[in-house]
């Protein structure tokens, strides 16, 4: 089970591959002129101090974003990092970009950004953080309601980012919910879902839901920095994309051995890029 609070965990190997394929969908949309919608339905707090007492615990950025900090890192790890180091002008590492302040860094002005989160810590700090910024809309309410709520946007361009704490039982069974209905009124939105793999039949739950669902056009993107294992942690994560933009498969075909050998922490470490559903 992992923490709901993200603080503990925030710039570790699963952020890096997250917010990796995060920034190049948004780079993809933006390649062309017309406004697009970034939704989040579990934005946390937005930024995270590194050098506090929650990330300083687990220690896990060490072995995730501070692996890559001083790399000559490839071509695609760019608009990732490039956000990440606007926040840490001095060169040190010890800000950490949430996803909603990582789109908020690669968005344009006419781009439009809806983030929900119900966390009542997290939730003030997220607001704080948009404080001025007029594209931003922020929800304290369920992310799949509020996503429900939104969809179609009027951009009709644009990509929803589900990334849920996995705390609960339900949470996976729910997510595929929240995902077949975004679809139903959003067809042609992009989906980017994040998953631990802490113990692999959930994933397998997932991946069978959506087999079955009749969704075409799903990209699966897993890293795993050491084998599956039945006890207690996460070894890996992933991201399921729903109508992915046409680049992403060709540049994860360049960053996921090079992120995979960069981030391994046991000689199991492996990848996974296939097409989960065909167009």
């Amino acid at each position: 089970m992992l923490s709901y609070r993200h603080s503990y965990h925030a710039g570790n190997h699963a952020d890096v591959l997250k917010h990796s394929v995060q920034a190049l969908i948004l780079e993809a949309l933006k390649a062309k002129p017309k406004p697009f919608i970034y939704h989040d339905t579990h934005s946390g707090a937005g930024r995270y101090d590194l050098k506090d007492a929650h990330a300083e615990k687990t220690g896990e950025y060490v072995d995730g974003i501070g692996r890559l900090w001083q790399q000559d890192c490839p071509e695609p790890l760019h608009p990732y990092l490039k956000a990440v180091k606007a926040l840490n002008p001095n060169g040190d590492l010890r800000y950490y970009p949430g996803s909603p302040l990582l789109a908020q860094r690669l968005l344009r002005e006419q781009d439009r950004l809806v983030l929900t989160e119900l966390h009542p810590s997290d939730h003030p700090r997220l607001m704080q953080e948009f404080s001025g910024d007029r594209r931003a809309r922020i929800f304290k309410e369920d992310g799949y309601q509020r996503l429900k709520a939104s969809l179609p946007p009027q951009e009709r361009r644009g990509v929803v980012l589900i990334d849920p704490p996995y705390e609960l039982k339900d949470e996976y069974r729910d997510l595929v919910k929240g995902v077949l209905a975004g679809i139903k009124r959003w067809a042609t939105g992009t989906y980017a879902i994040w998953y631990p793999v802490v113990y692999r039949q959930d994933v397998d739950f997932i991946e069978r839901q959506l087999k079955q669902s009749g969704v075409r056009k799903i990209l699966q993107i897993e890293l795993c920095v050491r084998s599956d294992s039945n006890e207690r942690g996460m070894t890996g994560s992933g991201m399921i994309v729903i109508n992915p933009p046409w680049t992403l498969e060709q540049q994860m075909q360049t960053l996921l051995p090079w992120l995979t050998q960069t981030l391994a922490q046991s000689p199991q470490a492996r990848f996974r890029l296939e097409w989960m559903v065909p167009e």
